[in-house]
């Protein structure tokens, strides 16, 4: 009898997956002193004795860092508790001074959210559950890689402000885990409330994933992968750790809840610890902070001021700009894009043609560069006022392209750079007929061939027309030329 395949018995398994997504709050300082939150500092140059647990130092809750973490819990259709309390969590780690975290633990700042990352073939949503999202502080960070055998403690990054977004288990692909965090950051990043790079840590990712057979309703023993820095690490750590699972399942044996490490480079993962429970941590109220207590009125006002949701602007741009579904995604992608977008097709009047030049020649632009387009020379209103040259006939569509490379450039405007360059369009019958003639003498076999039928060659003697008038002649107009000159009898 033949063996059952991978893929056969991975048939017979069902992936279950819960995130906890760490993010850091967009401040200036951290979450318990005045101590500077920025990233890239020195080591060890942005501590005080509060962060480095002196004795006496006493923290002091950043309220900056309660509006953020607020704003990020509604936009998740949390519901923000008036009461929330913080706690001490005890354990070990050789970058944590205190010998304890502060964090929140039976009484978080907000619970019963939800995230919906897609539809399903019979148009129904596909609902992941945010359990939590509380407010906790930073460790420091071990670097392993400065000196040779020896690891080198950082604290810049202790006491740092994080909030953690607790998902049910709801996930069954690597593939919805993905779709999950790219939705999160999307949301995250249009509430404004963190800078969200996995590069820079103010974003990391732990995936709890088990394996249980299909139909069956009871959740398995899972494990914990860390270590992941991109969102498609995170998708293909689950894949083999959820495989690894179903092979020592389908053997018979059983798995053990343990903390794994994602090993990017070969691609495996491997143990790191035996996972603790909440027992172990030996939570209990943080006695140097009080109960976090915020106003009812002072919640919905937050909520009634929530920036514009990626989903809710997804929406409005198709009803009030007409675009269909992959340019509203595109162009939705992050905040600061769907902003230049706007205030473009606001000012030029003609949201498609906005939309075709954003997608296009300013996107390109970008990757190339690797700029953001919050330092991109060409500004909204610049880019508007080409396109209003174009559909003036001011300029051709070539000789537009020529202008926006000089706006990029040097950030001049774009009649200024028309004119000063030349390139505003000739409409001028004597000075195209000219060019015609010069055209004609120079591609005598192409003029025979296509006045013997090849129209096609009309397009080579079109771009010789635009070469010679440097973009400056339209293509539809001097085509018209082309073809009376050449089929008549002269």
């Amino acid at each position: 009898m033949t063996a059952p395949t991978m893929d056969a018995l991975l048939a017979n398994w069902e992936m279950v997956v819960g995130l906890e997504v760490h993010c850091q709050l967009k401040t200036n300082s951290k979450a318990f002193c005045g101590c500077s939150a920025a990233y890239g500092g020195q080591p060890n140059t942005n501590v005080c004795p509060v962060c480095l647990a002196l004795p006496g130092a006493l923290p002091v809750l950043n309220g900056r860092a309660v509006e953020l973490a607020t704003t990020a819990a509604l936009a998740l259709n949390c519901t923000v508790h008036p009461v929330s309390v913080f706690a001490r969590k005890n354990y070990f780690y050789p970058d944590l001074p205190k010998g304890y975290q502060i964090s929140q633990f039976d009484q978080p700042l907000a619970t019963g959210g939800h995230v919906d990352i897609g539809r399903r073939a019979d148009s129904s949503p596909i609902r992941i559950g945010v359990t939590r999202v509380h407010m906790e502080e930073d460790a420091g960070k071990s670097v392993h890689d400065r000196y040779p055998g020896v690891t080198a403690i950082d604290l810049n990054r202790s006491g740092v402000p994080l909030i953690e977004i607790v998902s049910e288990p709801d996930m069954r692909s690597a593939e919805e885990a993905g779709a999950y965090l790219r939705v999160l950051k999307q949301i995250l990043e249009y509430m404004d409330v963190s800078d969200d790079s996995m590069e820079e840590g103010s974003l990391r990712v732990d995936a709890n994933v088990s394996a249980r057979r299909r139909g069956e309703t009871a959740l398995g023993t899972k494990t914990e992968v860390k270590n992941m820095n991109s969102f498609s690490g995170v998708e293909r750590a689950l894949e083999v750790e959820w495989i690894r699972q179903v092979g020592v399942l389908e053997a018979g044996g059983t798995v053990q809840q343990q903390t794994m490490l994602w090993d990017g480079a070969a691609q495996q993962v491997r143990p790191s610890r035996t996972k603790e429970g909440s027992h172990d941590y030996r939570y209990f109220p943080e006695p140097d902070l009080p109960p976090l207590v915020l106003a009812i009125d002072w919640i919905a006002k937050m909520r009634h001021d929530l920036p514009e949701l990626p989903a809710d602007r997804r929406a409005r741009f198709a009803k009030d700009y007409g675009l269909g579904e992959y340019d509203v995604d595109l162009i939705t992608a992050n905040p600061r894009l769907a902003d230049y977008y706007e205030s473009v097709a606001r000012a030029h009047g003609d949201p498609k043609a906005a939309a075709n030049w954003v997608m296009g020649d300013v996107l390109a632009q970008l990757k190339t560069t690797g700029q953001d387009i919050t330092t991109f020379r060409v500004r909204p209103q610049d880019l508007a006022g080409l396109l209003n040259l174009m559909r003036d006939g001011v300029v051709t569509h070539t000789a537009a392209r020529q202008v926006f490379a000089r706006m990029v450039a040097t950030g001049d405007a774009p009649a200024q750079i028309a004119e000063r360059e030349g390139l505003v369009k000739v409409n001028d019958d004597g000075q195209l007929a000219g060019w015609l003639d010069e055209v004609i003498a120079e591609h005598p076999a192409e003029v025979e061939r296509f006045r013997a039928g090849e129209k096609k060659l009309q397009g080579v003697l079109i771009g010789a027309m635009m070469k010679k008038s440097r973009g400056r002649a339209d293509a539809k107009q001097i085509g018209a030329m082309i073809a009376k000159r050449l089929t008549s009898n002269e």
